[in-house]
């Protein structure tokens, strides 16, 4: 059975499709905002942190009401939440209210995240998950290219008169809003995505799975670093995140400023990013045959190496390939992670808890990166010394050693395991 029969999983990727899309609009008008409210380089890096708290704080609460939760309903609840909370933001021209709003969304997108992803093995048969999990990181992360021309489009309409006028960006934050009403509606006909574990699947468990799995009956975010395979999955996936958020940081100053490049032509490296994305989604599809972590960590050190070489970049067009083999690396590595933790931990409650730690990961990896490396990088360039460049180099260094520590699960691992 293909992806193409199984309707219910294809209703939440369209859902995903064009909530992703209006949320990639929603982040960029929101840093455009505040740029605009402050003219303040660091009052932008403020928001990333601030976006830094509900994942660090509310990962343990998402992972205890996605398992207590009915998800199908916890999922709608939170996107017509959000819906309402982004489409407020225009009417207060404050820096401290866009802050709180920025603070404020993060939470409910932790539980909705927690819950979509303990939710598609349901929906999907088991051969067809690296395949579902590419689609689905495809819809989020294909879409930034898509969701930072259409905010482009709508932020240069011409809304000089009347209160549109007076409210910059309050358009696309209506989309965005707009957006997630679309998720909610595809997510309600889904009804293939089921409840909480049953009592069965959270019954006494063995205490070793046949990929070396044991269950430790864990209650809290940090009782997932005691399940096996998430111990080697997330440093990749951290490592992943730090690159990510380092060239979303830097990625700018090094085009314009290193290369002398145009506006143009750092808006061609946010689509070839995206397309290489669109490669890596392929490249996953067809290595189905490949151990899930050793696809990790293949895309994991893709990342790394481009990330590295491409700091030291001399031409535009070089840094254009690498923008392109880095999405693909990315989504390769990333795909090939939730695959692997959908596939192998098959108890619900293990499963919840190591999803909540996933995204809380990947969401405190990208914003402390952005946030690091951009001070950083910074101060070193004001310090006259190549900062872009360097924290750049380390990132990759930082990423290429990280995936060293992934390795597939071997029948060693298992009989250890049972042992």
């Amino acid at each position: 059975m293909s992806l193409r029969t199984q309707v219910d999983f294809r209703r939440l990727l369209v859902g995903q499709g064009a909530s992703a899309l209006g949320d990639w609009m929603g982040t960029f008008a929101l840093m455009a905002l505040v740029d605009h409210l402050s003219d303040s380089a660091a009052a932008v890096g403020g928001i990333l942190a601030f976006r830094l708290i509900p994942a660090a704080l509310g990962g343990t609460l998402a992972a205890k009401l996605v398992r207590r939760w009915d998800r199908r309903r916890t999922m709608i609840t939170m996107d017509l939440l959000r819906a309402g909370m982004i489409a407020v933001v225009p009417f207060v021209q404050e820096l401290w209210w866009v802050y709180l709003w920025a603070l404020a969304l993060e939470a409910p997108s932790v539980v909705f995240l927690a819950s979509r992803d303990s939710s598609i093995p349901h929906l999907v048969d088991e051969p067809d998950l690296p395949l579902a999990n590419a689609a689905m990181m495809g819809s989020s992360y294909g879409n930034i290219p898509i969701g930072a021309g259409l905010f482009a489009a709508f932020a240069a309409l011409p809304l000089d008169d009347g209160w549109l006028g007076a409210h910059p960006y309050a358009l696309v934050f209506w989309i965005d809003a707009l957006t997630f009403g679309v998720s909610a509606f595809f997510i309600a006909r889904a009804l293939g995505i089921q409840g909480p574990g049953t009592p069965a699947e959270e019954a006494p468990d063995s205490p070793a799975t046949a990929d070396g799995e044991i269950s430790v009956s864990p209650s809290r975010l940090r009782d997932a670093w005691l399940v096996p395979l998430v111990r080697r999955i997330l440093p990749a996936t951290a490592a992943a995140a730090v690159g990510l958020g380092a060239l979303f940081s830097l990625g700018i100053k090094l085009v314009e400023e290193e290369l002398n490049a145009s506006d143009i032509e750092y808006g061609i490296l946010i689509v070839l990013f995206g397309a290489g994305a669109g490669i890596g989604l392929a490249l996953t599809h067809k290595s189905q045959h490949v151990d899930l972590l050793v696809l990790t960590r293949r895309g994991a050190l893709v990342m790394g190496a481009l990330v590295a070489l491409m700091s030291q970049s001399p031409t535009v067009w070089l840094t254009f390939l690498g923008a392109a083999g880095f999405g693909a690396g990315a989504t390769v590595a990333l795909t090939s992670g939730m695959s692997a933790l959908q596939a192998r931990i098959p108890h619900e409650q293990e499963r919840v808890l190591a999803f909540s730690a996933f995204h809380v990961v990947i969401r405190i990896g990208l914003g402390a990166a952005a946030l690091g490396a951009g001070a950083i990088g910074d101060g070193l360039n004001e310090a006259g010394l190549p900062g872009t460049r360097s924290v750049l180099l380390a990132s990759g260094l930082i990423v290429l050693a990280s995936a060293a520590t992934v390795r597939p699960i071997l029948d060693v691992d298992v009989k250890k395991a049972r042992e």
